[in-house]
């Protein structure tokens, strides 16, 4: 059973649990509420066409078991920079700061690959030891882009070395996932 616990502005307002959070961060429009609503079967993370809709974070508690946060998108939202600014702020306080997180999934567009945001992002779980594992979403679309960046996972010492590929769409590599977070 899946259930909301709420939306959140801050870092400091998000609730003390007891249970291992996986967190899901990634471009704007990659995709991840959509993974999350696939992943538990329910149509619990609010999905939309606009770039940037996700601006808070959302915790889902599922089954008393684990914690999903659907984190705030980076990269392509038309918000003003002072509000990019307070996102990338917050994100950096929640990776570097929640005790809970056990794992971030980056998720990646696989018809566009890595952009250099994404690559920061991975820089900076490298250098604060921060656990992650990339998942490329969107794999029932074809591929766009042909001079896609390599990501090896040889050169980022906290990134797992397992790349998922999933499809909310066609509910691909939805196993592999929840293997990885530890539910059916």
């Amino acid at each position: 059973m899946i259930k909301f616990v709420g939306a959140f502005d801050t870092v400091a307002s998000l609730p003390n649990t007891m249970f291992p959070e996986y967190a899901f961060v990634g471009r704007s429009n990659v995709g991840k509420s959509s993974l999350i609503n696939a992943l538990v079967g329910s149509n619990v993370a609010r999905t939309s066409n606009t770039p940037g809709r996700t601006q808070t974070l959302n915790l889902f508690n599922l089954d008393d078991r684990v914690i999903l946060v659907d984190l705030p998108g980076y990269g392509y939202a038309r918000v003003s920079r002072v509000d990019t600014e307070c996102w990338v702020a917050r994100l950096a306080e929640y990776l570097v700061s929640r005790r809970q997180l056990r794992r971030l999934f980056i998720l990646i567009d696989s018809r566009i690959g890595p952009r250099p945001s994404d690559l920061e992002l991975m820089d900076f779980c490298d250098a604060h030891g921060i656990s992650y594992q990339v998942v490329y979403t969107k794999k029932d679309k074809r591929v766009r882009e042909s001079d896609q960046i390599e990501i090896n996972p040889g050169n980022h010492p906290a990134m797992f070395p397992d790349v998922l590929e999933t499809s909310a769409e066609k509910k691909t590599g939805l196993d592999a996932l929840r293997a990885t977070i530890g539910i059916k």
